[in-house]
């Protein structure tokens, strides 16, 4: 397919995800912190339906990446080929994330499926941009949960990484590590006892920043993340779950 013809498909499957919005929706959005800009307000279920009749097609989810509509960069990650992103691809769409759900999408639906994954997790941790930092433990968060063969060892390196940036205070990063942590405390008895250790450990610097500066932001971060993971982690819902998983 060539550019134009892509350009050109996009450009039919926008017109036909238009009328599946509503104001109502883009209010919700909004409400919840979406950018509605360039939003049809169409429901990710509607997205999943449309498609799940495209099918995947890499040059089409190009072309509705490069619309900058809303709701056509959800669907360009649902109908993307995990084996044909590049690298290249992955960095410039996380440039040009703007809204959470776009980020959790795209890391969710496609990104943790590449082989470039697991090396955005540690490239883009320390990344200067909010969105390209909460992609980051986005990826890891849905790596944790969709990943079933990869070893222990490659979350154990990511609950260091969990560690590390647990002083980050801005809020759609602080929560993603917190995600993070949590998916992977839930995989298995091992990871669960690592994911505890770090954020008790988490918890131990964020108490140690706060005795020297009660204002400090990275320790307000670092408690919320820890204490929020550990509430869940130690209930007896979870835990019986990942004793079932062994």
């Amino acid at each position: 397919m060539t550019a134009g013809e892509a350009a050109a498909r996009a450009q039919a499957v926008l017109a036909e995800l238009a009328p599946l919005g509503s104001e109502e929706a883009r209010a919700g959005m909004a409400r919840y912190g979406i950018r509605t800009d360039e939003a049809f307000g169409v429901s990710v279920y509607e997205l999943r339906r449309v498609a799940k009749r495209l099918g995947c097609d890499h040059d089409l989810a190009l072309a509705l990446w490069e619309t900058g509509n809303h709701e056509a960069r959800l669907l360009a990650s649902m109908v993307d080929a995990p084996a044909l992103v590049t690298e290249a691809q992955m960095e410039a769409w996380a440039a040009e994330f703007d809204s959470w759900d776009v980020c959790d999408q795209v890391t969710s639906n496609l990104f943790d499926k590449t082989p470039f994954a697991y090396d955005k997790v540690r490239e883009w941790s320390a990344a200067p941009d909010e969105w390209v930092k909460r992609a980051a433990f986005a990826t890891a968060a849905a790596l944790a949960v969709q990943d079933k063969a990869a070893p222990d060892e490659a979350f154990v390196e990511i609950l260091e990484t969990c560690r590390r940036q647990a002083g980050d205070d801005r809020n759609y990063v602080k929560k993603a590590v917190n995600w993070a942590l949590r998916n992977i405390g839930k995989r298995n008895l091992r990871l669960h006892a690592a994911a505890v250790a770090t954020a008790e450990a988490i918890l131990g610097e964020a108490e140690a920043r706060a005795a020297a500066d009660r204002k400090d932001p990275a320790a307000r971060a670092g408690r919320w993340i820890a204490r929020d993971a550990l509430r869940e982690l130690r209930s007896e819902k979870t835990l019986e779950r990942v004793r079932r998983r062994g």
